[in-house]
């Protein structure tokens, strides 16, 4: 039987693709925004990865529900959006080799995941666990991404804080930068304990999570304080 916990996701699946919309919106009046590109993509799998709970919930346990849970969470978590924040704070240049690297890097590992054998005896229909893959080497690949987000979207947005703090009438993009670097604490953290099957205690921390993103990206839109980032400048 299923408890009030598992229907959490739902709730963060909703939140999570409405964010994805507003990002889009706003990357689409500036195209050539790719930080705001990679974050619209990273709000989605977000969503997408809250969604396959929610399918658990509904539907049941399924190989192909849990190895996409597994790459949505595990590999991508907040890799994309971490991404994002890497175009604000790199030269274009070094930012556009991360992606493609990171873009192969996940594939590959992706391709693993799909292939590992399930061992169905170690299956609970009621949760989703990634100790179910008999290749346990396989989920040694999510450690690099998830430690690139923890390093760039963490810490990216708390360097932000502190530069902004330095400067005259810039409280709003301080608040904002410190809601998205504590947020994002979350589904960096949770990325990481998917890879060792411990997502479903986690639910409360995702929808926090996202949720302390999303307003601290409303806070930063919301001020007309000029921004230390050459790129966002450029295109905001």
């Amino acid at each position: 039987m299923q408890n009030i916990m598992h229907y959490i996701p739902i709730l963060t699946t909703i939140i999570s693709f409405s964010f994805a919309v507003v990002l889009y919106k706003h990357w689409r009046r500036k195209p050539d925004a790719k930080y705001l590109m990679w974050w619209t993509i990273g709000a989605c799998c977000f969503g997408i990865g809250t969604l396959t709970e929610s399918i658990n919930v509904f539907v049941g346990w399924s190989i192909f529900n849990m190895k996409a849970w597994y790459i949505s969470g595990a590999l991508l978590g907040a890799f994309p959006l971490a991404q994002g924040t890497v175009y604000l704070l790199l030269k274009k240049k070094t930012a556009d080799v991360l992606a493609w690297f990171f873009i192969v890097y996940v594939a590959v590992a992706s391709i693993a995941i799909l292939l590992a054998p399930v061992d169905m005896s170690l299956v609970d229909p009621t949760r989703l666990t990634g100790k179910v893959m008999t290749w346990t080497w396989a989920r040694l690949f999510s450690i690099l991404p998830n430690t690139y987000a923890m390093i760039f979207l963490v810490g990216g947005a708390a360097w932000s804080a502190i530069q902004y703090a330095r400067k005259l009438n810039s409280g709003s993009r301080v608040l904002g930068n410190w809601l998205i670097a504590i947020g994002a604490l979350f589904p960096a953290i949770d990325g990481i304990f998917t890879r060792f099957g411990y997502g479903e205690s986690f639910f409360f921390t995702k929808l926090i999570g996202i949720s302390l993103i999303w307003a601290g990206y409303r806070v930063m839109t919301q001020t007309r304080t000029a921004s230390i980032h050459g790129v966002q400048t450029a295109s905001d």
